[in-house]
């Protein structure tokens, strides 16, 4: 089954989980997008106004910054994959709570594992805290790290949010320089070995 056929799967059971919260104040569910290819992948927190009107992923003025900083990398939003650890807008923008962020996790970790990225762009420090629980994103932010994420080596890349950009210039400043490191880390994932069982099949 292909990438795109899986996703439309996963979206059409989020949709049909009646358990996830945030549901009955939201306009709709507010999926990934982007090229399921990609070996980028970038995970914001959760539907804006905006996100929530359109039923996309960074549509309002964070993701306005989020385009142009893609921009800087000589690529396109299509040719990323975009995405939340929430896919609900919570009640006038509040934050996700720990509880919401876990009801959403499943399938969190389902698209990650369908898109297969070779790079993981967290936004915000509650896409960072699945991977980097308990660190500030002050200390972390536009730094390499390799975790273990469900048995697998990760290269994870840590950024502030665009939204906190916004509001602050020194963020905007240090989020522009952050963006630089996404190709250095890139040529730094070495290329999957072969197993000598998988060698007979090349």
């Amino acid at each position: 089954m292909d990438k795109k056929k899986q996703l439309q799967d996963l979206k059409a059971q989020m949709e049909a989980d009646k358990s996830l919260p945030l549901r009955d104040t939201a306009t709709q569910l507010v999926f990934g997008e982007g090229n399921p290819d990609s070996e980028i992948y970038f995970l914001g927190e959760a539907p804006g106004y905006w996100e929530d009107q359109k039923g996309r992923p960074f549509v309002g003025l964070a993701g306005k910054l989020l385009d142009e900083l893609i921009q800087s990398l000589e690529l396109k939003r299509e040719d990323v994959y975009i995405s939340n650890v929430v896919r609900f807008r919570p009640p006038e923008n509040r934050d996700p709570t720990p509880e919401e962020i876990t009801a959403f996790a499943p399938y969190v970790d389902r698209e990650i594992e369908i898109i297969n990225p070779k790079i993981i762009v967290t936004l915000g420090r509650f896409s960072m805290g699945k991977f980097l629980p308990g660190v500030k994103i002050s200390q972390v932010h536009g730094k390499i790290h390799q975790v273990s994420w469900h048995g697998q080596e990760t290269t994870v890349v840590p950024m502030y949010h665009p939204a906190a950009a916004l509001r602050a210039g020194e963020i905007m400043k240090q989020l522009k320089a952050d963006f630089q490191v996404i190709p250095e880390a890139l040529k730094k994932i070495p290329e999957p070995q072969l197993k000598p069982e998988q060698l007979s099949l090349v």
